[in-house]
């Protein structure tokens, strides 16, 4: 990324976090508010609320006072993150303990229901026709979300999921919020219906590619950059683009293998890890996610060309968009 963008980047970063540090959320009882302060903390990609950030940027200069309302979006995103560590059972986020290995789970769901409560908070400075739209448009996307965190556990105990069944799971939990966050920029600063259509679909077909390139992570990234349990999927069984295509390809000595790492109880974990990877590698599975991956960013980075507004600011979220497909955590 040329070094002006990232220059802008970086401020826009700097307002994200000086946001998130005034947001207090509540004080009592402290064991209900401090764990979303510590999720909160960490940090992240702030890659939601970035959107937001940059697509309002495309049509208005006046971006710092679209801040609060990206942080609604971080926050809400982070919400999903506490519930959907406590379902995946997951020790680790962004190299820290999760809230509810920290805390407990009953803390951890009602730390997260407040925090859910807290985001419509955040809207509510909204005038009024536009907060309609926003929190009509806010609804739909965490109804989906939910949808697709169902889907997903329900392929954890499904024989066979398919490529275009994993796809569709992946946009709901996944990339729904992507899109979103890009169209709530496009909302907060009064684009066009078209243009607010075209990033909400920008936004959706990064965020399944951005997916993928986290699956692809989960199994082959640096465990020092990942910041959480590599290999976490294989361990669970996790229906990944990985693990649906190899189920897909596998013959033989391969599948029987395979089957055995599924069906074990009882197993090490890092010798399952290192076994499945070595079946994925043999199938050249990492090279076929990564061209899934690379169709994804495509088919978002055509829909960020039918967007209007200033053309550095369209550039900027390009070159931010293309940034996510070579991540390495």
């Amino acid at each position: 990324m040329p070094r002006k963008s990232e220059s802008l980047i970086s401020r826009y970063q700097q307002w994200l976090e000086t946001e998130v540090r005034k947001q207090k959320f509540g004080k009592t009882p402290p064991s209900l508010y401090e764990p979303i302060r510590y999720l909160m903390a960490m940090g992240g990609k702030r890659l939601r609320p970035m959107l937001t950030l940059l697509a309002y940027s495309l049509y208005r200069d006046d971006v710092r006072t679209a801040v609060p309302y990206a942080v609604a979006v971080e926050a809400f995103h982070n919400f999903t993150l506490m519930h959907d560590d406590i379902m995946d059972n997951a020790p680790l986020r962004r190299g820290n303990k999760t809230v509810h290995e920290k805390w407990n789970v009953n803390t951890a769901i009602l730390s997260g229901d407040v925090m859910l409560i807290r985001v419509y908070d955040m809207f509510l400075s909204l005038e009024p026709a536009k907060l309609a739209e926003v929190l009509k448009t806010f609804n739909q996307c965490a109804a989906q979300v939910c949808e697709g965190q169902q889907w997903d556990m329900e392929f954890e105990t499904t024989e066979r999921v398919s490529e275009k069944q994993y796809l569709e799971m992946i946009r709901l939990k996944t990339a729904v919020l992507l899109g979103f966050s890009a169209e709530l920029g496009g909302i907060l600063a009064d684009a066009p219906a078209a243009d607010r259509a075209a990033l909400r679909a920008f936004g959706t077909f990064i965020g399944i590619g951005f997916q993928l390139k986290d699956d692809l992570l989960d199994a082959y990234a640096d465990p020092k950059q990942f910041g959480k349990q590599v290999g976490g999927d294989i361990i669970a069984n996790k229906r990944t683009y990985l693990l649906i295509k190899a189920l897909e390809t596998a013959r033989g000595k391969q599948r029987k293998e395979l089957a055995h790492w599924l069906s074990a109880k009882k197993f090490n974990r890092r010798e399952k890890v290192e076994a499945v990877k070595a079946i994925y590698d043999a199938l050249e599975i990492p090279t076929a996610t990564e061209k899934k991956v690379n169709e994804y960013f495509r088919k978002g980075l055509r829909k960020l060309e039918s967007v209007g507004g200033n053309p550095h600011q369209q550039e900027l979220l390009r070159q931010y968009a293309l940034a996510l497909i070579g991540r390495q955590s």
